[in-house]
């Protein structure tokens, strides 16, 4: 009697390919998710998704991961009162000619920018920024 016996591979259920989905697809099926008693489970359901993975998208989306590459990138601002002192104010030959401040910040940098830029330069400064 041989009490060697091996397991045939085959009795393993098979895996189908991962599937790609396109970005659109992704977004389409998150905005599905973000209606007002929207389902998360159902809506994976009725697109053959894990609701896992719905809810992966979810996640990517609300960080920004979904977004298309064309489209333009908003930065926070903060507006904060640049008034000089009047001392300042009455030396300056036109009160017009007010200085402004733009602040930004991202994580640990900073750039604050004074006075009246170029507006080429000003462009150029926060295209560099975005990146």
């Amino acid at each position: 009697m041989d009490t060697n016996t091996k397991l045939s591979v085959s009795s393993r259920p098979v895996r189908s390919p991962y599937r790609r989905h396109a970005l659109e697809f992704k977004r389409q099926v998150v905005f599905q998710t973000l209606q007002p008693g929207a389902s998360v489970a159902r809506v994976a359901r009725l697109h053959q998704l894990n609701a896992n993975q719905v809810f992966g998208w979810r996640k990517a989306f609300r960080e920004g991961l979904l977004d298309d590459e064309d489209r333009p990138a908003l930065l926070p601002v903060t507006v904060i009162d640049a008034q000089p002192p009047q001392a300042v104010m009455a030396a300056m030959p036109n009160p017009m000619a007010q200085t402004a401040v733009i602040l930004l910040e991202r994580g640990e940098a900073r750039l604050r920018i004074e006075g009246r830029p170029d507006v080429e330069t000003l462009r150029l400064v926060l295209a560099h920024w975005q990146r």
